[in-house]
């Protein structure tokens, strides 16, 4: 008698599920289409001195775009332009603790991820396969936790040392480092009704955090002060100008006037933020935005160096086009923009002419770390990247 699903259809399902799973990209991504990215998703184009300033700064620089699911690191080396990249659903916020070396990614489909990234400081001694040598130092996945989906994660920022996330979904920030996976710690005053916050549904679309030494001494840019019945996502949620930025000491605004604001940072003593409806970057100046410069695209995505701020610009997704009233939405582009905050001029961009949404731009130093394991340019080297994988040593 023959053994029951033995030979014919049944071998070739076994040698169907023997082949699957066996590129990293999907493994370090739990994705099964991590292998299968658009070359034309990764083409970008320069303008201006645009590699010289990150050879200046000497920093690798993080690009999430959340809805291309990819993950872009741009540097320049020994070689010259590097452009790496790493799959991943959804990315928005990124965090970067300089002081222990590691990458925190939030990737914000359901359930909500939080991605724990480490360079690669070298590879192990192998005996049972040749190894290339490694020469440059990616950043690779370490570990990931689970959140829940309705926390919506949007922004990342170390407070205080700790790792702290803008749950949308709650109206609140949230502690992210905890054994509980997530706890509240911080909401606007707006939100509490019968003395009890509401963290039943997105009522602000509280997305970013301009992190200082504490969560009072933060701010917390919002779309909307307090809640009503239109609610973001909604068509007619109004959003010209009732924009806010939120004090942690006080859990009131101290900024009004933004359209949809993004991408809070605080340097110094000045709170940043991009004012996404209005392609505009700007600061908070006696209760109110003033821009320093107006881009080509929605505007999110923020990292300042010195003078210097990589600034991001997307275009607008169609459904949203009443979220962008001071844009000329057709002409909007996807990129990352050089801009020098005195004089209030762009010095150079990097734009992907088939690019569509950019969220968050962070770095971290180049001798830190060198980009991902997936070149953007030429063809993937399989070999290669199954050993980055197969015996990587985390620094």
């Amino acid at each position: 008698m023959k053994r029951p699903g033995a030979g014919g259809d049944a071998d070739a399902l076994w040698a169907h599920h023997h082949g699957r799973w066996r590129d990293p990209a999907q493994i370090a991504s739990h994705w099964r289409g991590a292998g299968e990215v658009d070359p034309k998703s990764l083409r970008w184009v320069v303008r201006g001195p645009w590699w010289d300033c990150l050879a200046s700064l000497g920093v690798t620089l993080l690009v999430s775009r959340e809805y291309e699911h990819l993950l872009i690191a741009l540097s320049v080396g020994s070689g010259g332009p590097r452009v790496t990249y790493l799959p991943m659903p959804h990315p928005s916020g990124i965090a970067v603790d300089r002081a222990r070396g590691r990458v925190y990614v939030a990737s914000t489909r359901n359930p909500n991820e939080l991605y724990e990234l480490a360079p690669v400081a070298g590879l192990l001694a192998r005996a049972d396969v040749d190894l290339e040598p490694l020469g440059e130092r990616p950043l690779i996945p370490l570990r990931t936790r689970f959140l829940p989906g309705s926390l919506y994660l949007h922004d990342l920022a170390l407070i205080g040392g700790a790792l702290h996330g803008a749950a949308v979904g709650e109206n609140a920030i949230v502690r992210l480092d905890g054994a509980s996976g997530y706890e509240r710690r911080w909401w606007p005053r707006s939100i509490v009704r019968g003395g009890r916050p509401d963290f039943g549904r997105n009522y602000l679309q509280l997305n970013s955090i301009a992190a200082g030494r504490t969560l009072a001494a933060s701010y917390f840019a919002a779309s909307a002060e307090r809640p009503s019945a239109r609610r973001p996502g909604h068509r007619n949620f109004p959003v010209d100008r009732r924009g806010v930025i939120f004090s942690g000491a006080t859990r009131e605004p101290v900024a009004r006037g933004l359209t949809r604001p993004h991408s809070a940072r605080l340097a110094g003593r000045r709170v940043w933020v991009d004012n996404s409806g209005y392609g505009e970057v700007g600061f908070a100046d006696d209760g109110a935005f003033r821009a320093v410069a107006r881009l080509p695209g929605w505007t999110r995505g923020l990292y300042l160096r010195g003078r210097l701020a990589f600034v991001g610009t997307s275009r607008v997704i169609p459904r949203f086009r009443q979220y962008a009233p001071g844009l000329d939405v057709d002409a909007s582009v996807a990129g990352v923009h050089v801009l020098d905050t005195a004089a209030g001029r762009v010095v150079a961009s990097l734009v992907w002419p088939y690019g569509n949404q950019i969220f968050a731009i962070e770095a971290v130093p180049r001798r830190v770390a060198s980009g991902f394991p997936f070149p953007a340019t030429g063809r993937r080297r399989p070999a290669r990247e199954r050993g980055v994988f197969y015996a990587f040593r985390p620094a």
